[in-house]
């Protein structure tokens, strides 16, 4: 990781993670190559898997010509491997290539909700087309009588990456950083559209 103060920064909030830091900091060294730091998200969450906790660690980081997107999960012992094991993988995305950021602030009380204050909950999801998903449903017409097949409607969206981070589980802190991350992604896309 970079020797910078935001590096710096990253290298303890992954140490704080408590998750494997030292493979999680490996995999994300390999997919920076040394290129500069802009700005980052770490983000832990604990899974259910039957009856197992399981652990997974997702980092974004923000270079000046690319995303990172590193994940981070454990696999429990089992039949076919008898040791416990970890996976790390990382996808380096191109600034030029995401075409999408998107998003969802829930507040409470929005009727008195001031520019700049705080969100309960942010759904940051970003797309840049590895990933494709479409809703469809039967379509229909305005007449209730009506019982013809008029086909199917629906909608196609890019979701390659969802984060979902609220105050009560993550902190207020992690909420922060992940619109700042938001922030910093779209006006790199903006700076790369131009």
């Amino acid at each position: 990781m970079t020797d910078s103060a935001i590096g710096q920064q990253l290298r303890k909030d992954i140490q704080k993670s408590g998750y494997y830091p030292d493979l999680v900091a490996d995999a994300l060294d390999t997919a920076l190559a040394g290129e500069s730091l802009h700005s980052y998200v770490v983000h832990h969450e604990a899974t259910f898997d039957r009856d197992e906790l399981r652990r997974h660690v997702t980092v974004l980081a923000l270079t000046p010509t690319r995303l990172i997107v590193g994940h981070t999960d454990e696999h429990p012992a089992d039949d076919v491997n008898p040791r416990p094991s970890a996976s790390a993988s990382t996808e380096a995305v191109r600034i030029e290539r995401v075409d999408s950021v998107v998003v969802t602030r829930v507040v409470t009380d929005p009727a008195s909700h001031q520019a700049g204050g705080a969100a309960a909950e942010v759904v940051l999801t970003i797309g840049w087309g590895a990933v494709s998903r479409i809703d469809l449903e039967p379509a229909a017409c305005g007449d209730p009588q009506c019982d013809a097949d008029h086909g199917y409607t629906g909608t196609a969206s890019n979701d390659d990456l969802s984060v979902r981070v609220s105050e009560v589980a993550d902190g207020a802190g992690v909420v922060r950083q992940v619109l700042a991350f938001a922030s910093a992604l779209s006006q790199a896309t903006a700076d790369r559209a131009r």
